[in-house]
């Protein structure tokens, strides 16, 4: 039996918990299709890298050169390799035990991204390439400031060709390109731009070319002239302000103003050498780690304390700084990882797979209703989401993990060179707000097939434009910051610009070693970015999600949470109907005493607050708005009803009587237009979370799991409706036998292999399981043999002892058996109402007279039950077969009896009958009249 109350939220929570670990376990092979897919990926990645290692990496190019020498002079040759056999490409590659010393150069920045004073140039510089380098000075002593700028640059620029490094080194060199990883080779030396000298002013011919380098290594630059603005400034405050406002968004006018460096030289004077110095390094993500644009810094720093120097000795005092170069190196190799190229792309892919998972399976309980049928036995919202949200979470944890174990088990260095801990986070981060869209995106589809197409279109379309658009725009200079940020707000290109930063990371890594991108880079990347877009989307996402889910199931009421939850006596405005629409109802029922007097005890109950019926309706309505021109379809019209516990009242009526129209507002799946209902004392238009704690339903079509049991379905029910140890089991067991569930191994079946009778009898066992207060049936015994029909109605009768029962049926003889009281329902109304002996006295009182004879007879017969019965009437003709209705009260049967013996001897009878009204006859007048009014009303 039942514990006394609903079902706590841990029992419910565990109820669900446990349906969904045994759906799960169901589709154990879909989870190992679904877990393939990213080893797959992984495994495509494998070989693609290893195909790139074998025709890139490891080619003979991409080596150090080698030659067959002979040394003997003997013709035989010997494989010698080394720098001096190797080609430029293939010089890199080789050992250097004495590495090129380079001239150290400034980094500056392009023309047309130049800072530009109005005082000395004009805009028109941009177009020409001809702006000038500007570097601010700041201090607590201007005139000092003065000095050392015009100490800083050179106004002429010579050149000894005897001694390069040199000559080169009395000059300041400058490039637009920042220090590579390396520098064997710089890449302000070994690139095609050329290389900028700075001077105070440039003469006419003042470009030069030099070569430097020894072969093969070795390289011819041209170098052009550039003119360096020295400019003061009254504080570092200015100089601040000045350098950020124009980095990369540009200035009030929108042009990019860059400066190539700024000193404050603080409190430096003749005794005291104190300098603070400003340096590009803002670019991030595009060269790797900090310490490469530490290589352009020393040349500042050098700039500097000579224009001191020569301000404290003169001008021919200086500090010569004439290269820079690295500790001698072994032989390497190439070492491009293309897998980590690629990777955000593949893997953008395989994490994005999740979504159209788990959208696909909250959308299917949408579309089968098996999300309200939950909610009809007692399962709330609570429960159902924290269960839900936290059974997809482990699902997707287990993947992540999965996957990260495949990629670093096959040697991905895209999971081998970054903290785990770290890829972790991000993984788990973006997985929650995954499954938060998922949850706000399902309220927008009713069929998993739309919903399957969206979301592997948003799947693969997001890895195509991250790989093709967003990928372009990350690595693009000139594409604005804030245009990234807006972009990195699609949750699709916030899973790859991580994904992105974990690719660099391991690309950088493969060619310089390990370096893990770590927690403690955290704030350095733009990880941390991405991270708080995505922990704001997610919270933002899970709450709309909740709230349109709420609004959905409170009937589109957005201020669902401002309602009144106090008992139904205190709504009056749904109890008292105004008066004309109490006088226009009567007027129409005026001959329907019953249905009159239903209604007026209604009104009584709810004057007296009354709570001793289990089911009250008070003039129920319900319209649909018209469509397409046509009129409003009204399906219920003023229903009266009350339902006692312990009674079974049936519906009948037509098709499109609006019966099932009721059953789903009873059960919330529909708001009535006006009127309201109780059950055991809840209103539900505004307690329908507390009516469904003691409520079962069967619904007009079967509402199960495919792949779970009969015996698993009753065990997830039963547990919704506090049944526990072996109380549940118990209860299980009686119902699997009473729906006859239990021969043939039955109850251990998925539901999808059951038969259309065994599903009809399952959900009857369902909606009676726990011994509910009120149970709703739609025609529960449709499509069911005559032996099992039999066996249902019993446990149906055997239920109503202690529970209130709705019940539709189109079967007269179910009725008959079932309920105590009957309705009749036609066109919305009810048009009668009683126990089926009542209905049949009351529009059955009359007997039926069949006769069958010649035809040319037909008259004869006619005058027989004429004198039998003054008012008879024909309601039947066809080839000497007539059916005539007999009033009681004008016949005794042993008359009539007598006037067919008659009869027989008079002309030749070959068939009579003659029979009380059925139940049948009574539904059918009474529909037929009913139909008949509402055509000429």
């Amino acid at each position: 039996m039942a514990d006394s109350g609903p079902a706590s939220f841990l029992t419910r929570a565990n109820a669900i918990l446990r349906k969904n670990l045994t759906y799960q376990k169901r589709n154990i092979w879909s989870n190992v299709r679904l877990i393939i897919i990213p080893f797959y990926l992984c495994i495509v990645l494998v070989f693609v890298q290893g195909l790139f290692d074998s025709q890139v990496n490891n080619s003979v190019d991409n080596q150090c050169g080698c030659q067959c020498i002979d040394k003997l002079g003997d013709g035989k040759c010997e494989m010698i390799c080394g720098l001096e056999y190797s080609t430029r490409d293939q010089g890199v590659f080789c050992a250097i035990p004495k590495p090129q010393p380079w001239p150290p150069l400034i980094l500056i920045p392009r023309s047309h991204a130049r800072a530009v004073d109005s005082s000395f140039t004009d805009e028109s510089c941009r177009r020409k390439n001809s702006c000038p380098v500007t570097i601010l000075f700041t201090g607590n002593n201007q005139s000092l400031g003065e000095t050392l700028s015009r100490n800083l640059l050179r106004r002429s620029f010579t050149m000894t060709s005897s001694d390069l490094l040199f000559s080169l080194a009395n000059n300041v060199l400058a490039t637009t390109l920042k220090a590579s990883a390396t520098n064997y080779l710089d890449s302000g030396i070994v690139s095609n731009l050329s290389i900028y000298t700075i001077q105070s002013r440039c003469p006419p011919n003042s470009n030069f070319s030099f070569s430097l380098g020894q072969s093969p290594l070795n390289f011819t630059k041209e170098m052009r002239c550039v003119q360096g603005l020295n400019l003061w400034r009254n504080s570092s405050v200015e100089v601040n302000h000045e350098i950020f406002k124009g980095y990369k968004e540009g200035n009030s006018d929108g042009k990019i103003s860059e400066i190539v460096a700024a000193y404050d030289l603080l409190d430096t004077d003749r005794t005291n050498f104190n300098v603070n110095i400003w340096y590009n390094a803002t670019y991030k993500g595009e060269e790797g780690n900090q310490r490469y644009k530490l290589v352009r810094v020393p040349r500042l720093v050098n700039l500097v304390s000579n224009a001191y120097l020569q301000y404290l000795q003169g001008p021919g005092t200086k500090m010569l700084f004439e290269f820079v170069k690295e500790m001698p190196k072994q032989e390497t190799k190439l070492r491009i990882d293309i897998a980590s190229l690629i990777g955000p792309l593949f893997f953008t892919w395989v994490i994005l797979l999740l979504l159209p998972v788990i959208l696909n399976s909250l959308v299917y309980e949408k579309q089968q209703h098996l999300r309200i049928i939950m909610k009809m036995h007692g399962l709330g919202d609570g429960p159902y989401w924290v269960i839900s949200y936290v059974y997809f979470l482990a699902l997707s944890t287990l993947y992540i993990i999965c996957l990260m174990i495949f990629g670093s088990a096959i040697g991905l260095k895209f999971f081998l060179f970054n903290d785990y801990s770290f890829q972790f986070g991000f993984y788990f981060l973006f997985i929650n707000l995954q499954i938060s869209i998922a949850f706000l995106v399902s309220s927008a589809f009713s069929k998993v097939e739309t919903a399957s197409v969206v979301a592997y279109l948003y799947v693969f379309g997001s890895g195509l434009l991250g790989g093709f658009l967003f990928r372009f725009m990350l690595e693009g200079s000139s594409f604005p910051r804030s245009w990234i940020f807006v972009m990195e707000l699609y949750p699709g290109f916030s899973l790859y610009r991580g994904l992105y930063e974990f690719a660099q990371n391991a690309y950088q890594g493969s060619l310089n070693g390990k370096d893990e991108m770590k927690w403690k880079y955290f704030s350095d990347s733009e990880m941390d970015e991405v991270s708080y877009i995505i922990i704001v989307e997610w919270f933002v996402a899970l709450i709309a999600a909740y709230y349109i889910d709420k609004i959905s199931s409170s009937g589109n009421n957005p201020l669902f949470f401002l309602k009144n939850n106090n008992p139904f006596k205190k709504y009056p405005s749904l109890q008292k109907p105004s008066l004309q629409k109490q006088v226009s109802a009567v007027s129409v029922e005026m001959e329907k005493l019953d249905v009159i007097q239903e209604s007026e005890k209604v009104e009584q109950m709810m004057l007296e607050s009354s709570t001793s019926h289990a089911i009250v309706c008070d003039k129920l309505r319900k319209v649909y708005p018209g469509r397409d021109g046509n009129p409003p379809k009204k399906a219920v019209r003023g229903l009266s009803l009350t339902v006692p516990s312990g009674e079974c009242f049936g519906m009948l009526g037509p098709n499109g009587a609006g019966k099932t129209t009721f059953i789903n507002i009873m059960t919330g799946l529909v708001k009535p237009t006006s009127g309201a209902a109780f059950v055991q004392g809840f209103d539900i238009c505004k307690d329908m979370d507390k009516v469904y704690t003691s409520m079962g339903v069967c619904p007009q079509h079967d509402l199960l799991w495919e792949t779970l049991t009969g015996r698993e379905h009753l065990l997830f029910y039963g547990r919704l409706k506090n049944l526990k140890g072996s109380d549940l089991n118990q209860a299980v067991e009686e119902s699997l036998k009473s729906a006859n569930l239990l021969h043939g191994g039955i109850a251990d079946k998925p539901a999808g292999k059951y038969s259309g009778g065994m599903k009809r009898r399952l959900s009857v066992a369902i909606s009676l399981i726990g011994n509910p207060k009120v149970v709703y049936m739609d025609e529960p015994s449709t499509g069911l043999d005559p032996s099992s029909r039999k066996n249902l109605w019993t446990v149906i009768k055997h239920a109503k002892k202690n529970t209130a029962i709705i019940l539709t049926t189109h079967s007269m003889e179910e009725a008959e058996f079932l309920c105590d009281r009957l309705g009749i329902f036609v066109d919305g109304r009810l048009q009668c109402i009683g126990n089926p002996k009542e209905l049949k006295g009351r529009y059955g009182g009359f007997y039926v007279l069949t006769m069958t004879t010649t035809s040319e007879h037909e008259k004869d017969v006619e005058v027989l039950v004429r004198d039998v019965s003054p008012n008879a009437k024909k309601i039947y003709h066809i080839a000497g077969t007539q059916k005539f209705e007999i009033p009681k009260d004008e016949v005794r049967i042993s008359e009539v009896f007598q006037a067919v013996e008659k009869a027989k001897s008079n002309f030749k009878v070959f068939a009579w009958g003659l029979a009380d009204t059925t139940l049948e006859d009574v539904f059918i007048k009474v529909a037929r009249t009913a139909q008949a009014f509402n055509v000429f009303s």
